[in-house]
């Protein structure tokens, strides 16, 4: 079906409202991975270590309170949600620079406690649309991008700037401000679903308590085959970003530019791909795409890590396939899985519920990951530790991508039927 010009505008404005107001809060939220703090120790513990955990603990917090606002709040509201949550965001770095350390540890744990709702309530002025793939796509891609982006301006700011690594957060966040405020209004202005998104994808609603619990009772051994290969994915995902340049540091790598000439091509490569997804109008069908891009995923990132131990590819080429294989699975997981399951199933709802429900415990389980590295395998590098995740972590992952989308295909086989 060939898109109409207005359509090709909303698309283009959206797309570009969604991926950039996510890679400003990124700003807010990974400028501290830049840093190392090499040598700082409290209680015999790494003070970044400290740093990391107490932010994600306070992201997965948010992500649990996430699971009520973001299902509940109204369409009009969500813009300035996250206009107070990342300002609240950016005073805890002031905090940070200011107060001396370790008294200034904790407002980590602040930064994090209000970011881990952005997500879920941008991809509510996204989903239930024609154009639903492409735009979660972009969304998604964010994050790949600012990942390595925000990195980069981290350590440009500290090596050029003489700006030290306790202000860098702040000064990286400071930056972003212009952009974020452009972008969100952007966001802010887009037109709800119209009523022909809300014939092929459903409508969308807000979820209370008893739709939830409903939500979660009539797909539940999918769901819950689902979050738990989520879980394990997130915290690969997320032990790879907090440490990633401590992973090219161990291979002698200490480029600034290697973050965002890793990241970008993963980002730019998967927003193509899923991108096509919005010429797949049966949704049953473009969810058995998706599934099966996921599994390849888990293939291509254990085969790079073979290579990699084997000495046939570089550390760069290495981060770069493990990147894509898990973003292959993390960015539809984000949103596209479950926009197509509700609009397969016919079912009312919100994307946002589930995404939010699935990083709750997605986070909690990287949070306990960082125990286990920092407390019982203290001695191992992170390269290493990264070679085990990918096999343990990504390969299970894999076998309960295939567990859930048989469930789902049973499940929608009988709505077939009947």
């Amino acid at each position: 079906m060939p898109i109409s010009r207005r359509d090709l505008q909303f698309t283009i404005l959206a797309a570009v409202a969604a991926f950039g107001t996510y890679t400003c809060m990124y700003a807010f939220r990974k400028g501290i991975t830049a840093a190392t703090f090499e040598g700082m120790e409290y209680w015999g513990v790494s003070y970044k270590i400290w740093l990391v955990n107490l932010q994600v603990f306070g992201y997965a917090l948010s992500k649990l309170i996430g699971i009520k606002v973001v299902s509940e709040v109204a369409r009009h509201l969500r813009g300035w949600y996250i206009l107070g949550l990342v300002s609240f965001a950016g005073l805890t770095l002031v905090g940070f620079a200011l107060v001396p350390p370790p008294y200034n540890m904790f407002f980590f744990f602040l930064n994090g406690l209000p970011l881990g709702m952005i997500y879920g309530l941008v991809l509510g002025f996204l989903e239930g649309r024609r154009q639903t793939d492409i735009l979660m796509a972009a969304l998604t891609a964010s994050f790949i991008f600012a990942s390595g982006f925000v990195k980069t301006v981290g350590l440009y700011v500290m090596q050029n700037w003489g700006v030290s690594e306790f202000y860098m957060p702040m000064v990286t966040a400071g930056l972003f401000i212009p952009a974020i405020a452009v972008f969100l209004t952007m966001l802010m202005r887009l037109p709800a679903p119209t009523v022909e998104d809300e014939a092929l994808r459903t409508v969308r609603v807000t979820m209370k308590g008893p739709e939830r619990r409903k939500f979660v009772q009539t797909f539940f051994r999918g769901i819950v085959f689902f979050i738990v290969g989520y879980v394990l994915l997130t915290i690969l995902r997320d032990f790879r970003d907090n440490f990633g340049r401590e992973i090219f540091q161990e291979q002698g790598v200490n480029n600034p530019a290697v973050f965002s000439a890793v990241e970008t091509p993963i980002a730019l490569g998967i927003l193509v791909m899923l991108g096509f997804l919005a010429r797949v109008q049966d949704n049953f069908r473009a969810f058995t795409i998706v599934n099966w891009l996921t599994f390849s995923g888990v293939v291509m990132a254990i085969f790079a890590t073979v290579l990699f131990q084997a000495n046939l590819i570089r550390v760069e080429y290495w981060m770069l396939f493990v990147g894509a294989g898990m973003y292959l699975g993390y960015v539809p997981a984000n949103g596209i899985y479950f926009e197509r399951i509700i609009g397969a199933f016919r079912y009312p709802g919100t994307v946002g519920f589930i995404v939010t429900l699935a990083d709750t415990w997605g986070y909690m389980g990287s949070f306990g990951l960082q125990l286990y590295k920092n407390f019982g395998q203290a001695d191992i590098s992170y390269t290493t530790f990264l070679v085990y995740a990918v096999y343990v972590l990504l390969g299970s992952y894999g076998i309960l991508v295939l567990f859930a989308y048989r469930y789902f295909q049973k499940r929608f086989m009988q709505l077939v039927k009947a």
